[in-house]
């Protein structure tokens, strides 16, 4: 085996506090396993402005006890160098996260910091009502969201202002980034760190102060039946407890995902999006006749829904669908003046044709939440990716649980006015034209190839996709309208067609998202999108393959 490597393996066994991890290096250097120990050893974690999140395991190049250890400490450097003194931590029910948890705030009060910690797992979106709550500087929640069970991570989390940036209780952005990254890689050796216990619990009175919070945006509760599956996460006590105080009837449970399991057993991914999560949330809701479904990832950060089609079946609403119903609800309930709405360059463009009609500021942002929730006076935010802010002002973050009652408040009233969701979105799409979303993720296996298949469009740009001329093409690493650069490109085709193609920010995927907008008579504008989507849809595959 080589030395180097072997010295490096033998001082982070020394440095481990974990004897699980200890003991699982040990065996792979003494049965000299070079291969397996390169791939535990091919680089520290990156820590970005998504946080860490990575598959559980030993070495620096997994979730683990030493690489979180390493993490909160360069976290509590940051801190200090930036006059920050409170933190408050979070956690899913993950395999870890207990462990994160502790190890985080053993460093966070041996450093000398007012620590609090949540008292059981909980939905990401407390932990960010939390920052804000609680007036904290820092909010940490550990978590890997809707990532496979193998996974787990840590997100980041500001308050107030830092380096002239308004975060207000939102996740890190650059270059808070790179400068945590910094002070993580001079950590000292781990056995040197204080590590201290006596943090404060947080009370239960600031949960229930988001409960109360969260109920308090429905208005007029109903009795429509609606079923709700967490994907064995977090969400189900807290958003029963919402409903509850909102006066909405509790709703019915998929009962073989509503309790936490890290396995995730009835689900290969526990991600809504992801073909087949749902399936048993929609048997469910086949069996009990139900109004309307929702679903959380597994952390309640995100929210989808289901509703039945024109024929009586049940299907999944697309994120910007539910992202339009949402914006178009909230408008016409009326905002506050000055207010915003906002989404990412992946979402639909129809947000901004609401905006407009309701005479509402709008402002599109780059992907991810960490940049909608930078916008002041925000009314409502939403990305494509099922995340929606629907009260920016207690959870400056996307909240699959306000998300959520605000979906059955909306489905109350049209009920009681005789409609449904369906046809409240067909009245949208003859007001603004149908818009025809498709997202295509491909799997990759390294960054490498990610960049290569990027670089193609920037150097080989199609001049035409289908039978469609490419008529602007857009590098957004130089970017024009403004925003600040990211690596993805993006095409305007004849005909007012926009593709987007980035990489996944949490997965190893490069990621393409078309629209296609028809006015016109509903029912054949549907018709039309989805063939011109389909077309589309074969020909990008071919190119982010070739």
């Amino acid at each position: 085996m080589d030395e180097v490597l072997r010295r490096e393996v033998e001082k982070w066994i020394a440095e481990d506090p974990d004897t699980a991890t200890q003991s699982q290096l040990q065996k792979l250097l003494d049965g000299n396993n070079e291969s397996e120990l390169r791939s535990c050893f091919s680089g520290f974690l990156e820590f970005g402005t998504a946080g860490l999140r990575g598959p559980l395991g030993a070495g620096p190049s997994r979730m683990n006890r030493a690489v979180v250890t390493k993490t909160a400490a360069g976290i509590a450097q940051y801190m200090k160098k930036n006059s920050l003194t409170s933190v408050v931590i979070g956690r899913d029910a993950r395999f870890g996260s207990e462990d994160f948890t502790r190890d985080t705030a053993e460093i966070m009060q041996g450093a000398g910091f007012d620590v609090h910690v949540m008292p059981r797992p909980l939905p990401t979106p407390v932990l960010a009502f939390a920052v804000r709550e609680l007036k904290c500087d820092v909010g940490i929640m550990v978590t890997a969201s809707h990532n496979p069970p193998q996974d787990n991570g840590y997100k980041v989390y500001l308050g107030g202002s830092v380096s002239g940036i308004r975060y207000e209780g939102s996740q890190i952005i650059s270059p808070a980034d790179q400068e945590i990254s910094a002070e993580i890689s001079i950590v000292p050796p781990l056995p040197t760190l204080h590590r201290k216990t006596g943090w404060k619990v947080v009370d239960e009175s600031v949960i229930d102060s988001y409960i109360a919070r969260t109920a308090h945006l429905s208005e007029r509760p109903g009795t429509l039946k609606v079923v709700y599956t967490a994907m064995h996460g977090v969400g189900t006590a807290t958003l029963t407890k919402v409903f509850a105080t909102a006066g909405f009837p509790e709703p019915i449970l998929v009962k073989e995902q509503a309790q936490p399991d890290p396995n995730f057993p009835t689900v290969s991914f526990p991600n809504p999006e992801e073909p087949g999560a749902i399936d048993l949330a929609l048997e469910t809701a086949e069996k009990v006749d139900a109004d309307l479904v929702i679903a959380n990832d597994p952390d309640a950060d995100r929210c989808a829904a289901a509703i039945k089609d024109a024929r009586g079946k049940w299907r999944m609403l697309r994120g910007d669908e539910v992202g339009a119903l949402l914006g178009e609800y909230i408008a016409q309930r009326g905002v506050g003046k000055d207010s915003v709405m906002a989404n990412s360059i992946v979402s639909s463009t129809i947000l901004s044709k609401i905006a407009a009609h309701y005479g509402i500021q709008f402002r599109e942002t780059l992907t991810g939440f960490k940049w909608i929730a930078k916008i002041p006076k925000l009314a409502y935010g939403y990305e494509e990716a099922l995340g929606y802010a629907v009260d920016s002002d207690a959870v400056n973050d996307k909240d699959g649980i306000s998300a959520a009652l605000v979906l059955v408040q909306l489905a109350t009233d049209l009920a009681n006015q005789n409609k449904t969701i369906r046809e409240f979105l067909d009245e949208m799409w003859g007001r603004y034209g149908f818009h025809g979303t498709r997202q295509i993720s491909v799997r990759t296996t390294s960054v490498e190839q990610i960049n290569g298949i990027l670089k193609k469009f920037r150097e080989q740009t199609p001049k035409v996709i289908g039978p469609f001329s490419v008529e602007k093409f857009d590098d957004l690493e130089r970017p024009t309208d403004g925003l600040p650069p990211t690596n993805g490109v993006r095409m305007y085709l004849q005909g007012g067609a926009r593709v987007i193609v980035r990489p996944s920010g949490t997965e190893p995927k490069i990621k393409c998202y078309i629209e296609v907008v028809i006015g016109g008579d509903v029912q054949k504008a549907r018709v039309d999108a989805e063939t011109t989507l389909d077309l589309l849809e074969r020909e990008l595959r071919k190119l982010l393959t070739a």
